[in-house]
């Protein structure tokens, strides 16, 4: 009698069937959240990037309207023209820093509609998990029983990255990540 010859339990065979037809369907699901969260960070990241040249070029217009209002200020012949001319520049940059301001708010609009990923993606992985789960017992039993410890996760095979909250950034290094984006 072989290794491989060994009866499976009726639970574990139940188990490994029904894993054996939903297996496909798992990695199609988890496929799916892998292309959600990426269309999504994806669009974040250009959304953002787009935020900050229209957040430079406002900063860069109201320090120029700036110093040209404090040598405005500082002239000894100030006329009626020049300082309409200047309230006119005044008026143009408040209505360019209005609109910025309603493009910000429709970016923020379009980040959070980008992360409704997240609530499809959180039922696919619990769908997933379900999946798998009652298996995993099983699974392992049959591997016992037949003489095989369970594989351990090969090095480059196991996860990068954050994915515990012991392993979770800290709140310093989202500061100073987020210093180096400019914010």
């Amino acid at each position: 009698m072989s290794q491989f010859d060994t009866p499976l339990t009726d639970a574990a065979h139940q188990a490994l069937q029904k894993l054996s037809h939903e297996l496909p369907d798992a990695c199609e699901r988890l496929d799916y959240v892998k292309r959600m969260t990426d269309q999504a960070a994806n669009k974040v990241l250009g959304i953002v990037e787009s935020a900050q040249e229209d957040a430079q070029a406002v900063a860069r217009q109201g320090h120029e309207l700036s110093e040209s209002l404090q040598r405005l200020a500082a002239s000894p012949d100030l006329s009626v023209e020049r300082a309409r001319a200047m309230m006119r520049l005044c008026a143009a940059y408040a209505a360019g820093a209005a609109g910025f301001a309603d493009r910000v708010k429709g970016l923020q609009t379009e980040i959070m509609m980008a992360q409704d990923f997240q609530d499809l993606s959180g039922q696919v992985i619990n769908k997933v998990l379900g999946m798998l789960r009652p298996a995993e017992e099983p699974l392992q039993q049959l591997l016992a029983a037949q003489g095989h410890a369970a594989p351990a996760a090969a090095a480059e095979e196991q996860l990068a990255g954050v994915q515990t909250p012991d392993k979770a950034l800290q709140q310093d290094d989202v500061d100073a990540m987020l210093a180096e984006m400019g914010f």
